[in-house]
């Protein structure tokens, strides 16, 4: 039986499987963390908690299927992305990595877009999320990291790198810093904000080979030497794969710690605060969120439920009985990134009454994030000029089936769950078996090896008053979002700036 060593390392812990050629899990682990440190707009990790929650995890493999780990024939890891890794020579760290949610960059990126090219086509997308606005920042707050700096990578390139010594990315997960460095009416963005393209890897496509895994590694990775390790790419392109969505006409919707919502067409197209990536012939249009099941866990804990059983919690809360009038919830807890890149926005229930409780909290939350989607849904669909098939739902958020339920409404599109409760994992594996021969295509691979679980119908009756609420949810952003960005220049310690 031929098996791949799968891995997903996501915003709050990393997994990994044992995945045999059907596509089936024979094994998993899972590890928490590990947390980021966030305070005052900042969010790092050291980058190698990382490759220690790799080897924890496959410890774990190696303990619950010791035979099926020895007979590893290659490994992939996709993750998360819109984090920089910041190396020096030799691929030592010069600092803890930023995360996706750190917003130190705003200022910077405002002066770096005030003196770059606004005709390139990269300009209108420098935010305080852009990789090369916190690459300014880092040459204004540490210019000595910025001195040593040799090589940006992201978090499955470096536990690549650890494998394997070889420094390499994806075209994908390297998609915005790549695009810096196209030439423009006056030049390319990345040499005009003063740094060289030698500090970004050379490319791979996902499902080509990096290098052999290295020997003398720390069990139970020693065991792996020789097997070869492909590029794989970001965690939203593996659940792609893993959710057979990565075809003309369908969407995608990824609901883990942050929420992915994308369509994919053969045309590129543009659409205001959404981004386009050409995944060889297809263009994704769409992009991640701040919010997401993250979003669940923030209320289960404000709620005083038990985090830990996040699905049972939630189903107890969605059980109980819903006021007739309902609450609007804005669910930007952490600022936005798409459609909006703006760091500053904040969260909000609308329309409480004595009333409400718990049940309506639960429900305004689900249904917050759902018109999100919708925002980012129509976006694309209007600039595409046609509607998706399908959206194909994958994450954790997809194990609750009335939030399927309530995207679908809301969205007015079928939602069509996945086999696979891990599309990450079942992406990277369909990348590795696909490097290895298996297959001649990621195409041929997703129909060998994606199954369906179950399809929510758009309910008609419900979606007439959705759409009046969805209106209303519009002119509520429209009407609170200056008041939301005021309230994020305050500190109760410090004033107001």
């Amino acid at each position: 039986m031929s098996v791949v060593l799968a891995c997903d390392l996501g915003g709050t812990s990393f997994r990994a499987a044992l995945v045999d050629g059907s596509g089936r899990l024979c094994a998993q682990s899972a590890v928490p963390g590990p947390a980021s440190l966030d305070v005052a707009g900042a969010s790092e990790i050291d980058a190698d908690a990382w490759w220690r929650l790799l080897i924890e995890a496959c410890a774990g493999l190696d303990r619950k299927a010791p035979e099926l780990f020895a007979a590893i024939e290659a490994v992939a890891i996709c993750g998360v992305t819109r984090t920089q890794i910041i190396l020096g020579q030799g691929g030592r760290p010069l600092r803890p990595a930023m995360t996706w949610k750190d917003t130190r960059a705003e200022a910077a990126a405002a002066r770096l877009r005030a003196r770059l090219d606004p005709a390139h086509a990269e300009h209108a997308a420098i935010n305080a999320f852009h990789p090369l606005a916190r690459l300014a920042w880092l040459r204004e707050a540490e210019p000595e990291t910025v001195r040593d700096l040799a090589t940006v990578l992201e978090p499955k390139d470096y536990l690549n790198f650890r494998l394997t010594g070889v420094l390499v990315s994806d075209p994908v997960s390297m998609a915005r810093l790549h695009a810096c460095t196209a030439s423009g009416p006056a030049g390319d963005l990345l040499s005009a904000a003063g740094f060289p393209a030698t500090i970004l890897p050379s490319l791979r496509e996902p499902w080509e080979q990096v290098a052999p895994v290295l020997p003398g590694l720390p069990a139970p990775l020693d065991r792996l030497a020789g097997a070869p390790v492909f590029c794989a790419s970001n965690d939203t392109w593996a659940a792609v794969v893993g959710l057979g969505a990565m075809r003309d006409g369908y969407a995608y919707n990824i609901s883990g710690t942050t929420e992915v919502l994308g369509m994919l067409g053969p045309e590129p197209a543009q659409a205001q605060g959404l981004l386009t990536v050409d995944w060889r012939g297809l263009f994704q249009l769409g992009g991640p969120s701040q919010t997401g099941a993250d979003t669940v866990s923030w209320l289960l804990a404000l709620l005083g439920r038990d985090g830990a059983a996040i699905g049972a919690e939630i189903d107890a809360l969605l059980s109980g009985a819903r006021q007739g009038q309902p609450v609007l919830f804005l669910p930007y807890l952490q600022g936005e990134r798409v459609p909006y890149w703006d760091p500053s926005l904040r969260g909000a229930f609308i329309g409480l009454n004595r009333r409400h409780g718990a049940t309506d909290l639960a429900f305004a939350v689900l249904e917050g994030v759902a018109f999100l989607n919708r925002i980012v849904l129509e976006g694309a669909e209007a600039a595409t000029g046609r509607p998706v098939t399908e959206i194909r739902f994958g994450g954790g958020g997809a194990a609750n089936p009335v939030w399927s339920q309530i995207k679908a409404d809301i969205c007015g599109r079928p939602v069509v769950v996945g086999a696979s409760p891990e599309p990450g994992l079942l992406g990277a594996a369909i990348i590795a078996f696909t490097g290895l021969g298996f297959f001649a295509s990621l195409a041929e691979a997703q129909e060998a090896l994606v199954a369906t679980a179950s399809r929510f119908e758009p309910d008609l009756s419900r979606k007439q008053g959705y759409d009046a609420l969805f209106a209303l949810y519009r002119r509520s952003e429209q009407a609170l979002g200056p008041i939301s960005q005021e309230l994020a220049t305050w500190s109760w310690d410090g004033g107001r700036p």
